[in-house]
């Protein structure tokens, strides 16, 4: 039996990753839950050994004149049985016989090694999905809740398999799938929880549209251009603030790619989420006037003394495209910047107060 367990753990360590010296501690745990059940529940000198492919079990005891307690003493000439030297006031090492555990003492030890499996299984399996923390994975949906409209998504690289939510509020507006579509997801956490890893995914985070254009974009995974900032609205729009780090590269053309080919791969994987491409600049500014676009821009006032504030003054006829369709292309550009705009037609600029340093 001893041989057959430790075939038993090296097999478990080969196909499910579970290291030996996990399970021996749970086995340990195991046989003293057992001996725990029939013994009264004494074990603090009780230990187990794992000695050349063999397992044994002892209880430490007493050599005493009158045995009171059994679970912790034994008679002089019990103890010379095991040690032909022994006296009274020695501590000797008692055989415990695993085979004459009883039935609930037997099961008691496999529920506490079964809970160890499993334990390990979720931590490996933590331990692997944590690692694809803000990536994206593709999963196959198993589930589509039919009143919520939640998707239950199960997602696997290498030898690891995971279910995930994927809540109706993260999927992109529009955006219908049935049992058997493939999803690709954006791994926005890694939780542990009592039923395993709880992995949070998204559709709608914008940081699936930063891994989505770094895998279409080779000059991004290379480094030659960094993708500054992101702010997006699912399925409508987004702004990506872009930005060469080497000279004579132009960070919007290799984005947009040859006709068009890299960001529409992105569009397309979106459901037709429209991209706006923009140069990232350190003057906040430029940087501005760029975020509006398609937009032309005047002029842009930053107004001091104010928690990132600013003054754009557009065209006549671009205000409307600057603000956009209910607010949208504004209200992007604010959040890619980080600055809060204000923006005025060209026609009323005479009739602005003046923004000085002062102010």
């Amino acid at each position: 039996m001893n041989k057959e367990i430790f075939e038993a753990l090296a097999l478990l360590e080969k196909e499910r990753g579970i290291p030996q010296n996990y399970m021996l501690d749970k086995i340990t745990q195991a046989l003293l839950a057992a001996y725990k059940k029939d013994h009264g529940g004494y074990t603090d000198n009780v230990f187990v050994e794992f000695d050349g492919g063999e397992v044994h079990m002892y209880a430490q005891k007493e050599v005493v004149d009158e045995v009171i307690s059994p679970a912790t003493e034994i008679s002089l000439d019990a103890a010379k049985l095991i040690e032909e030297k022994a006296e009274l006031g020695d501590i000797v090492d008692v055989v415990i016989r695993t085979q004459n555990f009883g039935r609930i003492a037997a099961q008691t030890a496999k529920q506490v090694i079964t809970q160890g499996v499993r334990e390990a299984e979720r931590g490996l399996v933590f331990e692997s999905f944590s690692s694809k923390e803000h990536e994206i994975l593709t999963g196959t949906v198993v589930r589509v809740e039919p009143e919520s409209g939640d998707l239950l998504v199960r997602l696997g690289f290498g030898n690891e398999r995971t279910d995930a939510l994927l809540a109706a509020s993260e999927q992109i507006r529009g955006e219908r799938y049935i049992e058997g579509d493939l999803v690709r997801v954006y791994v926005v956490e890694v939780r542990r929880s009592t039923r395993g890893p709880q992995v949070i995914v998204s559709r709608t985070h914008p940081g699936l549209v930063k891994r989505l254009f770094e895998l279409n974009v080779p000059e991004i995974e290379s480094g030659e251009v960094e993708i500054k900032s992101v702010a997006r609205e699912p399925g409508f729009r987004t702004k990506l603030a872009v930005c060469a780090t080497e000279e004579n590269i132009d960070a919007v053309g290799a984005c947009v790619g040859a006709r068009g080919a890299r960001v529409n791969a992105v569009v397309e994987e979106l459901g037709g989420e429209k991209m706006d491409i923009v140069v990232w600049s350190e003057d906040p500014a430029q940087f501005i006037a760029s975020a509006l676009s398609p937009s032309e821009v005047i002029s842009v006032d930053l107004i001091p003394g104010t928690a990132k504030a600013c003054r754009v003054i557009v065209p006549d006829d671009q205000l409307s495209l600057a603000i956009g369709k209910e607010g949208q292309n504004a209200r992007l550009a604010a959040r890619l910047t980080g600055y809060k705009i204000d923006i005025k037609p060209e026609s009323q600029k005479d009739d602005l107060p003046e923004i000085s340093a002062e102010e």
